[in-house]
């Protein structure tokens, strides 16, 4: 190429300098400024049914965690001065003890700061053992089995009473406030199934009442005329079901179908819109519990529940609000801590005081919720009723 005669003329120096006006100091064209280059990407892990017969369920615990991660979002919340972004990485368990293995090392595989879930205490306790092993803070919103804290695992936290004080305060209540003599109790072997029903048969036998039937089924199981044909012989007051409300419907409606004279109990599985849905007028004078205080007597709860149904269309199925407390809790500790690796506030974390939407968020040694109320619910005229709320004591370890 030939140069122009005035830039030939011009020393070496000078020509230098102009290229490099042109094309910025560096000698090349500078590059966009990305605006996102400053924010901090925070990974929150989330697992829980989301497909299967629990689904329902699962679905409300991924509403409740995604609503807080917007949230937070939204107010523009900084972790050691940058500005944090969280994203939800939301994997389905099916509720299968192995499945959920397989999502937790996933979920470590992609580098999440923390876990909220799962919601199965069957699913949660093995997952637990590998968020441990791998140092990720879990907190689960709803796994309510006393061994997932008794593991003695410092990463693992939840946010509701456990089965040591929800079946404490379900069988006192069946054998003191509903004067129940004679129990029949089914449980579906599962972690949180049978754990509550173990509890609540201690506490009931404390108070009294005669356990005159304990029968087991399974978590899929649909049809139960064997069982409540068996049952049916030994006349009793109460039957009481550990598991979640996709057996409960069959369950109470088939034990109304064989008219067994007999009232019906369950736990927080129990404790959802979709069991009177589906039941019917079966599901009339039905008791469930459910840790903390009703809803409309949280901290937090009515404005919570209008922007949960405004936003989702659709009513809180059980543990939504507990999924909120979970997420804030563990970014109030990341802020604390002035980082979000896990390593740095996972302490600050075991020590946080977070005003929740369900109650102040304090931990104990083992991870579980301090001072965890416990309130007995029944359906009446097609509505779940408040009927008590009670305090559990806190349950030794198995």
């Amino acid at each position: 190429m030939h140069m122009p005669h005035t830039l030939q003329t011009l020393p070496l120096v000078t020509l230098c300098a102009m290229a490099l006006v042109a094309c910025g100091k560096s000698g090349i064209p500078p590059a966009a400024p990305s605006p996102a280059a400053s924010e901090l990407v925070v990974k929150i892990g989330a697992s829980a049914p989301l497909t299967g017969p629990q689904a329902h369920i699962g679905k409300d615990n991924e509403n409740g965690t995604r609503m807080a991660i917007e949230d937070a979002n939204a107010r523009g919340v900084t972790i050691g001065g940058q500005k944090a972004r969280f994203e939800l990485l939301s994997e389905d368990d099916q509720t299968d003890p192995r499945i959920a293995t397989v999502v937790a090392q996933k979920l470590v595989d992609a580098r999440v700061n923390g876990i909220i879930g799962h919601l199965n205490s069957g699913t949660t306790i093995p997952a637990s053992r590998i968020y441990n092993d791998n140092g990720i803070p879990q907190i689960s919103p709803s796994a309510t089995a006393v061994t997932y804290t008794a593991q003695g695992f410092k990463t693992a936290f939840r946010v509701m009473a456990n089965d040591g004080q929800q079946g404490k305060v379900l069988g006192e209540f069946a054998a003191k406030n509903m004067a129940a003599k004679k129990i029949a109790v089914i449980d579906d072997r599962t972690a949180y199934g049978q754990g509550l029903a173990d509890e609540f048969v201690k506490s009931a036998q404390g108070g009294g009442a005669q356990i005159v039937a304990h029968e087991y089924t399974t978590d899929k199981a649909v049809d139960f005329t064997a069982v409540l044909t068996s049952i049916k012989g030994k006349q009793p007051d109460l039957v009481f079901f550990g598991g979640m409300d996709p057996q409960g419907v069959p369950l109470v409606r088939q034990l109304r179908a064989l008219g067994l004279n007999a009232k019906f109990m369950m736990g927080d599985g129990g404790y959802t819109p979709k069991l009177i849905e589906l039941a019917g007028a079966a599901a009339e004078g039905t008791y469930a519990s459910l840790p903390g205080v009703p809803l409309d007597q949280m901290p937090g709860g009515k404005d919570f529940s209008q922007r949960y149904e405004a936003k989702y269309k659709q009513p809180i199925q059980l543990y939504a609000p507990y999924c909120y407390d979970a997420v804030n809790a563990m970014i109030a500790a990341m802020q604390k801590a002035g980082s979000a690796e896990p390593a740095k506030y996972l302490p600050e974390l075991a020590k946080i005081e977070h005003g929740g939407v369900t109650a102040k968020i304090i931990f104990d040694e083992k991870g579980d919720l301090r001072g965890g109320a416990i309130t007995l619910y029944q359906v009446r005229q097609g509505k779940w009723q408040a009927l008590q709320t009670m305090s559990g004591a806190p349950a030794a370890a198995p």
